[in-house]
């Protein structure tokens, strides 16, 4: 018998090592499988007006293919409370049970209402941290976010005007203000931050819902977004900071309540609602992975198409430890997915 160690003569980096207690590189095609069952699911919805039973069908989806995953995850961004959502709940326990331990963050499709009016960039999405990586944002719903890509990610702060930043992410990337594209969530609370980006020189992509697909194109070359700005969902900012640490863009956020509640909860968490979360705040973990599937078409993938016999898929999957990217285009003989077809 050879005494020769089986690594004796690799030459893999040792930052893209893992031990047996981690999640390892495996585990990112398992995680597609789960998403892509979402999107098939939610997708039969794709046009009726019927977000909330589109959502129902991609949960129960998704819920069932994480139960066949090997590891031990916990919930900690998901639909809700335990009393006010079914399955995938905070605090509930997914996986097969057996693996490492880690934090799961899911949105089944994140854009129902997109869903429903057929509108792009719909996704089902997931992301996975090693345990107690991720923030917990004590039931405050919503975050001021800045996502931008690698160029200037060490030059932007969300204290900042917008016109300083805008001017800042226009010197990294070596470009005019005037070719900057910001992407912005259509809401009435928003005016005020596109009048400034405009005054700025600077142009809006308004979009509907959906601003992790937003977040994700702002740190991708070649998308035509630079940037996202503005107030949008906590959980999909933490979701949006898996994806950005594999990319290497930069997410910050600062932590907006909606009500004196909301405030109250915060505080007594220990939350300063003026500190400015960076990617590191958001997830510290360097060991994360990042799945999403469209459910739409969009500016990042194909959305899910259907024919007699087959159901077509585009998904991306991220891995930070490697910072490796990967797209993903699955073909789904139809019959073995009947039991997502939409009845009636």
């Amino acid at each position: 018998m050879s005494d020769v160690s089986p690594n004796q003569y690799s030459t893999l980096s040792k930052s893209l090592a893992v031990g047996d207690d981690e999640p390892d590189r495996n585990l990112a095609l398992e995680l597609v499988r789960v998403t892509e069952a979402a999107a098939i699911a939610g997708g039969h919805w794709v046009g009726f007006g019927d977000k909330n039973t589109a959502d129902g069908a991609a949960v129960d989806a998704m819920r069932s293919l994480l139960s066949t995953v090997r590891f031990n995850g916990v919930v900690v961004i998901g639909e809700g409370e335990k009393d006010e959502a079914p399955m995938l709940f905070n605090g509930e326990r997914v996986g097969d049970g057996t693996g490492p331990e880690c934090d799961v963050a899911v949105d089944p499709i994140d854009g129902t209402r997109l869903t429903a009016l057929g509108m792009n960039n719909a996704l089902a999405v997931l992301a996975v941290a090693e345990r107690g990586t991720m923030f917990d944002p004590s039931a405050v719903f919503y975050m001021e976010k800045l996502v931008t890509g690698p160029e200037a990610a060490d030059m932007v702060d969300l204290r900042l005007p917008v016109k300083q930043n805008l001017h800042l992410i226009a010197k990294a990337k070596g470009v005019k203000v005037n070719q900057l594209n910001v992407c912005v969530l259509d809401r009435d609370r928003h005016k005020p931050l596109i009048e400034e980006i405009r005054s700025a020189g600077a142009r809006t992509k308004i979009i509907l819902d959906g601003d992790v697909a937003g977040g994700i194109a702002a740190c991708r070359a070649g998308t035509g977004v630079d940037a996202l700005m503005g107030i949008g969902g906590t959980p999909e900012g933490i979701i949006t900071a898996c994806a950005v640490r594999a990319l290497g863009g930069v997410i910050q956020g600062r932590l907006w309540p909606t009500n004196d509640e909301e405030k109250q909860k915060a505080l007594d968490a220990g939350h300063d609602l003026d500190k400015v979360l960076t990617t590191n705040d958001l997830v510290s973990s360097d060991n994360c992975y990042f799945a999403a599937t469209g459910i739409t078409d969009g500016d990042l993938l194909r959305g899910v198409r259907y024919d007699k016999s087959k159901v077509l898929t585009q998904s991306i999957v991220m891995r930070s430890k490697s910072g490796t990217t990967r797209f993903v285009d699955g073909e789904h003989q139809a019959h073995k997915w009947e039991t997502y077809a939409r009845m009636g």
